[in-house]
């Protein structure tokens, strides 16, 4: 009798240069789904940041892969410690996270080993000049060795065809982890209590040009002469945080990097990302799956990232101070309505960007690549 044997689960290798923020947050959920589900997944990362935390106790093997956030004169160096870590994992397929992790991938492995690129905003995006037409030269040739390129975001896959890049593209939005990001529960304190009256405007990300905290803080003046009162939380750390700090009101408080952002997504009246690129950025939705509405620049993925009907209140222009005070006054002036907005953005994310879908999505992804007709990665999806 011929016994056919299942399909072994495949060897996924993750490979990231950023370790915090919302890359490393796409990383470790992923991470957790594909382990839970049997897969062998190897991370490759540098030693700092948060993201080895995330996966330690995952049974997940983390590989580590110094690297630094800007190419240049270390990325032959580079590309040397990912072939080792390569030669280590033996990956079936190796999903790359950011523009780092995919020029150095892809240089190395060429399309030998079946290869995802996720870029998480176009590299692109970030600089001007010769540096942007070097970059966008560079996306369009490394195409070549990419398997699949995954976008989270169809601005953000427009946006790459519309710069001349040819690739076999996957649209997968998303998701967050719903029994993390989720409304207070009936008897839990806030970081205020009930007594708090004033309105709470937070903002989540890292402090950098990208996610445009000096928009928010050249607005805030005018915010505060509207409606007196009113406070700024950034909850963040970066680059641009001691310039930040220097020229930021008193007003205005940094509560610095943090593990778990709930806290301060479920004590806001208000969660703003003032970015000036992104491809969906993650810190509206874990927002919205707290209860909190948002208003967002209506950068990459923003539009995709909100309930339609709220589109029109929630969204201003990039790099704009003007609008981005005169969009926060309307909606901290009726709080009432902020309030019914953040339940109307609640149950979005819950229908729409649950983590679970995103990875059965992506294990999809791999099964087309490993010519495997599916790849369980599924738990069951409640809304």
């Amino acid at each position: 009798m011929h016994v056919t044997s299942a399909p072994l689960p495949p060897r996924v290798l993750h490979v990231t240069q950023p370790t915090d923020g919302g890359v490393a947050r796409v990383v470790a959920d992923l991470a957790r789904i594909q382990r839970a589900a049997g897969m062998r997944v190897f991370v490759a990362c540098p030693t700092s940041g948060g993201l080895r935390r995330s996966v330690a106790g995952l049974d997940c093997e983390v590989l580590e892969w110094e690297a630094s956030r800007l190419p240049g004169t270390s990325l032959i160096r580079e590309g040397r410690r990912l072939a080792d870590v390569v030669s280590r994992a033996r990956p079936d397929v190796i999903h790359a996270h950011s523009a780092k992790a995919g020029l150095v991938t892809r240089l190395v492995v060429r399309g030998r080993i079946p290869t995802v690129f996720q870029p998480h905003a176009w590299s692109f995006e970030a600089v001007e000049g010769v540096a942007a037409r070097l970059a966008v030269t560079w996306e369009r040739r490394g195409a070549r060795w990419t398997s699949r390129l995954l976008c989270v975001s169809g601005a953000e896959q427009h946006t790459g065809t519309s710069h001349g890049i040819e690739a076999e593209w996957r649209l997968v939005p998303n998701g967050v982890d719903l029994e993390r990001f989720h409304p207070e529960e009936p008897g839990e304190r806030g970081l205020f209590g009930p007594s708090a009256t004033e309105p709470l405007v937070v903002c989540v990300g890292r402090l950098c040009r990208q996610k445009g905290q000096d928009v928010l803080l050249a607005a805030w003046p005018a915010v505060l002469r509207a409606v007196p009162g009113a406070r700024l939380v950034l909850v963040g750390d970066g680059p641009d945080a001691a310039r930040l700090q220097e020229t930021a009101p008193h007003s205005v408080t940094f509560a610095g990097a943090l593990d778990d952002p709930v806290p301060w997504y479920r004590a806001a009246d208000l969660v703003v990302l003032p970015s000036r690129w992104e491809g969906m950025a993650l810190a509206p939705l874990e927002a919205m799956a707290c209860g909190s509405p948002v208003l967002a620049t209506d950068v990459n993925g923003a539009r995709e990232s909100l309930p339609p009907c709220l589109a029109s209140r929630c969204l201003t222009e990039p790099d704009d101070p003007v609008a981005m005070a005169t969009a926060l006054v309307g909606l901290l002036r009726d709080p009432e309505s902020l309030r019914a907005l953040g339940r109307v953005a609640c149950r979005h994310v819950r229908a729409q960007h649950d983590v679970r879908r995103t990875a059965s999505a992506v294990a999809d992804v791999y099964g087309e690549l490993l010519g495997l007709e599916t790849i369980e990665c599924r738990e069951p999806i409640t809304t």
